[in-house]
């Protein structure tokens, strides 16, 4: 039979993090969420355990401050331990969050089973299975909490310069199979944090790099190994967090493409909701509907909890009712106590009112004024989204690009926005 590998992806843990920019929240949400963090790890852990894999790596961002608590620290290293009672290896890098200087190790020793890699070179690291080599793991950490510009986190990991490294102790180092590289880092998606080039990557010859950084579970599209990945964090934190949080399972087989596994690790899940009521006829219509929407992706989150920041978008002529901030208070309020698994912190009314778009053209005033240029406007909306791609792909966001709406939707919003407001007052 083939030889295999499997192995947890996790990152960005985060431990001992606040959340952040809630505008309300009870007393008994303000509890869950303290330990929803300490939640999520256990659950990276226990994955770990139940599916027996091979080892774990952690691709830094550990903890969430440079001064952490020491019940943050007991709570990873009782971890660790967990996992080194199932002899699972585990391989660490620290990040921009937990830089190497940070760990305070007056507090605690990490078990045996651990290997937290140094930052002045490349760390390399083998695991064996049943006394054979299985796999090369190759990392480096941050040192501070800044990486230099012009010297790449990735440089020297490399298949080839892990062979050199660990042959004088593993004689049999190139019957290894498999090579894993574990990196905090921007990639080309952030400038700013040890940014490296996917191209370094594909060339270092390892099977797949376990990455760590950005916050949202992100495999690179490139169409043959090594899968370049990040595994985003394990639990949301803010509103701007959402969907599901967690880690991969990833298996390597000879000759065979990786194969990845998503494991959801959040018990809190945070979604923004944009619910459209163009269709209510009342206001228990919309509680109504935002009701099924939270069941809907509740069920598609596969989370227990849920705290949710609901956007009301549509045509309606409830639009001057939902502009009075004492309903939207006595709507958000009776969700809370109708459904207790779910939390809504804040419903903000982005409704418009039916508009006559032929009777305002007809009458010649400056909302008729406006709707002409907006639509000679339109006539050059290429032009402007040619503008904004050169100037995304100067500031190297060139991926957010197709996070944008088509322009054309985005004009014609903009234009029923201006005119909705100009014309609010006398349909009220």
């Amino acid at each position: 039979m083939k030889p295999q590998v499997t192995f947890i992806h996790a990152a960005d843990l985060h431990l001992g993090a606040p959340f952040r920019g809630l505008r309300a929240v009870s007393d008994k949400w303000a509890r869950r969420l303290i330990h929803a963090l300490d939640d999520a790890y256990d659950r990276v852990i226990s994955a770990a355990i139940e599916r027996d894999v091979d080892f774990v790596v952690i691709s830094g961002d550990s903890f969430d401050l440079s001064e952490t608590s020491y019940g943050d620290y007991l709570h990873f290293v009782t971890g660790l331990n967990r996992l080194a009672e199932a002899d699972i290896p585990v391989f660490i890098v620290a990040g921009n969050h937990d830089p190497l200087t940070s760990w305070q190790h007056g507090y605690f020793a990490l078990p045996a089973n651990t290997i937290l890699f140094s930052a002045d070179r490349p760390n390399f690291a083998i695991v064996r299975k049943q006394g054979k080599p299985l796999c090369i793991v190759g990392g480096r950490s941050y040192f501070n909490q800044t990486w230099p510009e012009d010297v790449s986190i990735a440089e020297g990991i490399t298949r080839a310069a892990a062979k050199d490294a660990l042959r004088p102790t593993n004689p049999d180092i190139d019957d290894v199979p498999f090579a894993v590289g574990i990196i905090h880092s921007g990639l080309n998606l952030d400038p700013y944090k040890a940014p490296t080039s996917p191209l370094e990557l594909d060339s270092a010859g390892m099977d797949y790099w376990a990455l760590g950084h950005v916050h949202i579970p992100y495999i690179w599209p490139n169409e043959k190994d090594p899968r370049i990945v990040f595994s985003g964090c394990i639990q949301g934190r803010d509103i701007k967090e959402t969907g599901p949080r967690g880690v991969y399972e990833v298996t390597l087989r000879q000759d065979m493409p990786a194969q990845l596994s998503f494991i959801p690790t959040a018990s809190v899940v945070w979604q923004q909701l944009s619910v459209d009521v163009h269709d209510c006829a009342n206001v228990l219509d919309i509680q109504n509907k935002i009701v099924r929407e939270f069941f809907r992706l509740n069920g598609k989150a596969k989370c227990e909890e849920m705290i949710s920041r609901i956007t009301l978008v549509g045509t309606t002529s409830l639009c001057r009712f939902l502009d009075n901030e004492t309903t939207l208070e006595d709507l958000r309020e009776s969700l809370n106590e109708a459904y207790p698994e779910f939390f809504c912190d804040a419903i903000i009314n982005k409704t418009t009112m039916p508009l006559d778009r032929s009777k305002l053209a007809s009458e010649g005033l400056f909302p008729s004024v406006f709707m002409r240029i907006a639509s000679e406007q339109q006539e050059i909306v290429d032009d402007e989204f040619y503008y904004l791609e050169e100037e995304f792909s100067d500031r190297n966001f060139s991926s957010l690009l197709s996070r944008l709406k088509d322009v054309e939707d985005l004009a014609s919003e903009a234009e029923t926005l201006v005119l909705d407001l100009l014309t609010r007052d006398e349909r009220s």
